[in-house]
């Protein structure tokens, strides 16, 4: 199979140029064209706008501003030619047909033999594209449908049709997988494809029931939210996050493009209020707000919402639904309750999970295919299929059946069954001719979910557990809220060194929440604080230090595989592990300043060391401590896993997978590579600097409290990591252990843990998820 080492965009609006910007985190080098501004001076101004405007987003399009510099800017009337060069070609201009062909001719003119020319269209069937094109091009012509933002979803489409050559579907899919991080889901040439066609009706039917049945938005989005396992966004957050100017469109394209026999049909209708709403620029998040709103009239920040009814908007009141609060996590308890939430949940869901069944065999190759897509382009925790056995497929037959809303054939064929089953160990899942197919993982991909269903595990308690995962490796899962770190996760992870050293050969760190671990748990420490049980807090310092520190000096290789959050204490897993294959989408850093707190579980010795051995940076005992408090003190995060290279939060040698589904394989392969000849590392010996350099970091936080960027409470806090960070009472002439340093790190934190300033920063951020600036 030919490989991709270089990728052309055509159009750098904002999903074309996002489009390259990913390929470039990739590695990849990348050309970006766009048109010649009539009358510019600069003719590619265009282009070169679209990545200077993305360097400046946030969410960052580019997981580290160097990638950048693979893209390379150009337009289509100089530089079609260099074209030449590329292996796959993205068209993302203009929805329109005749701008779409009329550049395909000009690709054609100058792209090598066997380049892949793709579309980034959502709503332009692939036949209609490639119509009185050359069979050649035809041949190497596919849809490739990226979601928005193309960095951060997941998700893929790919589709092809009869004149397509074989292999090229798998060319794109293999970089798109393993290079992109994306999963690959193909799809019929049918409108909206997958994801968008069942999403686009079931926000369609959303709006519509919350105004036919009189719901607040606050109400709407409750019930179409946790019970279902969609984002608490909900629907009318879902449109203010997207664009409510974007769906009219996106709408009546799909109205225009489907068959008057679609069930969409039935439930489309254009909203005034939609369309007063954009008049009047509530766009959404983009605009002046969209169904909620910020008032920020009188210097507050109120949050208010429309009414579905009058258009007005008025203070946003929390829903108060019994049928939500009875149903949790369970969409039957909700669909069946009498309440008003629970009949707009099942008008809503019933009709969007028949509809999902209704289109299955039309759009999709299987069913996992359409839960897949769902849950990686809308964000769906649980996919429409895996929904209806959580609600049991004859249970929803009997209220569509009620409710007069006509039984797909696929949903009859399933009476009596379920759509996924576990046998022997392997999770199958219901095919379009009724049988049972083993669902199988591509070469490369490992994931716990499957290994809990053929085993059981090592050890484990209520917070974390152990798991074998072959070949002389096991897995060590965390599994609290968040992952957050408590006295239970530190007993496995004794429990696991004692295990791995008798029975194993590596250990690695990993678990397929949303997040490595968001650290401590704060709310245990909170509530110890406030009936002043100090002893406990201590010593769950204490545990934290030893257990991290044993599992450093472990005489076996330790690989952590993080993944979203890795935070303070999961940061500092991190930090004292072997080696680190991380997930490219791995937000790390030491924040505990941000809760009045600082670093406990050995972070800033570890900080401290790996400044200190770094060949690059600068010698002495000044250097390493004063880096260590620049990034630390400021509760710096890395946005990606390139970004923590440069904090030093991963060695520059620590791997990084694109493709989550390929962490766990990537991960144990480094992790038995180290194996052979394994020497846990020596502990190191400390010459910090003192009192001198305690004194440098207080004035340099002086100087930011009077500028206003660092408030009282911030130079308490600093004053104890500068304490910890400049060695306390030594010089330079003073060896300190790693003991001395925890030790330090200890007296530091328990100073501040006394502290009203740190518990009222504690409580704010439970009680908001944002840090007080006190």
């Amino acid at each position: 199979m030919a490989e991709i080492k270089q990728v052309a965009v055509i159009g750098a609006g904002v999903m074309g140029a996002s489009i390259a910007a990913h390929i470039a985190n990739s590695g990849t080098p990348v050309l970006l064209l766009d048109i010649v501004p009539e009358g510019a001076k600069n003719r590619n101004a265009v282009a070169e706008g679209a990545v200077a405007k993305m360097l400046k987003t946030d969410p960052a399009p580019f997981m580290n501003k160097r990638a950048a510099n693979l893209i390379t800017c150009g337009n289509i009337e100089d530089d079609m030619a260099k074209l030449g060069d590329c292996d796959w070609i993205v068209e993302a201009v203009i929805e329109r047909l005749d701008i779409k062909q009329n550049l395909y001719r000009k690709i054609d003119k100058v792209r090598k033999a066997g380049s892949v020319v793709s579309s980034n269209t959502s709503t332009i069937p692939l036949a209609t594209l490639i119509e009185g094109m050359p069979d050649a091009f035809a041949g190497d012509f596919i849809i490739t449908h990226f979601f928005n933002p193309p960095r951060y979803m997941r998700l893929l489409e790919l589709v092809s049709n009869g004149a397509t050559n074989d292999g090229v579907v798998d060319m794109v899919a293999a970089f798109a997988d393993q290079k992109l991080g994306k999963t690959c889901v193909v799809c019929h040439d049918k409108p909206g494809f997958i994801a968008n066609r069942l999403g686009v009706y079931w926000i369609q039917a959303a709006m519509v029931e919350a105004m036919d049945r009189n719901l607040t938005v606050e109400e709407a989005d409750s019930v179409i939210g946790r019970p279902f396992g969609i984002p608490k966004t909900g629907v009318f957050g879902l449109m203010d996050l997207v664009g409510l100017d974007l769906m009219p469109h996106v709408q009546s394209s799909m109205a225009g493009a489907l068959p008057k026999s679609d069930p969409f049909h039935a439930i489309y209708r254009e909203s005034d209020l939609v369309s007063k709403l954009i008049a009047d620029g509530y766009t959404g998040r983009k605009g002046k707000g969209g169904f909620y709103r910020l008032n920020r009239e009188n210097g507050g920040k109120v949050k208010e919402s429309v009414n579905l009814q009058t258009g007005e908007f008025a203070k946003s009141e929390k829903a108060r639904l019994e049928s939500v609060k009875a149903a949790g996590k369970d969409p039957r308890i909700l669909m069946q309750s009498p309440d008003k939430g629970g009949k707009y949940g099942r008008a809503v869901m019933a009709k969007t999970l028949a509809y999902a069944a209704f289109i299955a065999e039309e759009a999709a190759n299987n069913i996992v295919d359409v839960d897949d897509a769902m849950k990686l382009g809308y964000n769906w925790k649980t996919g429409p299929f895996e929904l209806i056995d959580a609600i049991g497929v004859d249970a929803l037959i009997a209220m569509l059946k009620e409710d007069g809303i006509n039984v797909p054939p696929l949903l009859e064929r399933a009476a009596g069954k379920s759509f996924y089953k576990v046998e022997d160990g392997t999770l199958h899942y219901l095919a379009f001719d009724g049988s049972y197919q083993a669902i199988t993982r591509p070469e490369g991909v490992l994931l716990l979910e499957d290994i809990k269903r053929k085993s059981d595990r090592i050890l484990g308690n209520r917070s974390a557990s152990l798991w074998d995962i072959g070949d002389g490796a096991v897995c060590l899962e965390f599994h609290t809220k968040m992952n957050a770190l408590d006295g239970d996760v530190m007993a496995i992870i004794k429990s696991a060194i004692r295990t791995v050293k008798k029975q194993y050969k590596a250990l690695v760190i990993y678990n397929e929440g949303s997040n490595f671990s968001a650290g401590a748990n704060l709310g245990l420490a909170l509530f110890a604080a406030n009936i002043a049980v100090w002893p406990e807090i201590e010593n769950l310092v204490e545990t934290g230090q030893s257990t991290y520190k044993a599992l450093k000096y472990a005489p076996f290789p330790v690989v952590a595989a993080p993944s979203g959050l890795a935070l303070g204490g999961g940061c500092e897993i991190v930090l004292h592990s072997d080696a680190v294959q991380a997930h490219g989408e791995t937000y790390i850093g030491l924040v505990e300043p941000g809760v009045g707190l600082v670093p406990a579980w050995g972070g800033c010795k570890e900080m401290i060391r790996r400044w200190a051995e770094n060949p690059k940076f600068p010698k002495g005992p000044m250097a390493a401590s004063a880096k260590a408090f620049e990034i630390i003190s400021v509760a710096t995060v890395a946005k990606s896993a390139y970004e923590a290279k440069e904090t030093l939060f991963l060695r520059p040698d620590d791997g990084i997978t694109m493709n989550r589904n390929r962490l766990l394989f990537d991960a144990k392969k480094r992790a038995l590579a180290m194996v052979e000849d394994y020497q846990p590392p020596e502990e190191m010996t400390y010459r910090l600097p003192g009192e001198s350099a305690r004194v440098a970091f207080e004035m340099a936080v002086d100087s930011f409290y009077r500028l206003g960027k660092a408030t009282d409470y911030d130079r308490v806090v600093a004053g104890e990591l500068a304490k910890v960070l400049s060695g306390g009472d030594t010089d330079i002439t003073t060896e300190l252990s790693e003991d001395d340093m925890l030790e330090l790190e200890r007296d530091s934190f328990m100073r501040l843990a006394r502290n009203p300033g740190t518990l009222a920063r504690i409580e704010t951020m439970l009680l908001t998820g944002k840090p007080l600036r006190n």
